[in-house]
């Protein structure tokens, strides 16, 4: 049967992305590893673990409020990709390609942080 979110697209969607922030982290430097590296690790992994937990609660208000912290989350990597490329750590393509796929995970859990009332 699986869990419930193993079958949000959001989901994988967000495994995916963290792996690839994860193989951005791989390429820092040393002396980044620690400091942006980790932070980037625990905010892409925020991301993917947030949903899981959120689509596991029972109440709306529950799952709404882990949906909007791996929202947060989303949010951070992209500040933390920010410093990395001003850091020359990360190239302008590749920063795009991640900001796309963050803005289109941060509105599909927009969406279901704001779910339609029930009629």
């Amino acid at each position: 049967m699986g869990f419930k979110f193993e079958k949000l697209e959001v989901w994988r969607r967000s495994v995916e992305y963290a792996d690839k922030l994860f193989q951005v982290v791989d390429t820092l430097p040393a002396k980044y590893q620690s400091s942006l590296g980790d932070q980037l690790r625990r905010a892409a992994l925020s991301i993917p673990t947030n949903i899981a937990e959120g689509s596991g609660r029972d109440s709306d208000k529950s799952r709404v409020y882990f949906y909007r912290i791996a929202k947060g989350s989303v949010y951070e990597t992209i500040s933390l990709l920010v410093m990395i490329g001003k850091r020359g750590a990360l190239d302008r393509d590749a920063y795009r390609t991640h900001y796309q796929e963050a803005n289109e995970i941060a509105a599909i859990l927009t969406k279901l942080a704001n779910p339609s009332p029930k009629t």
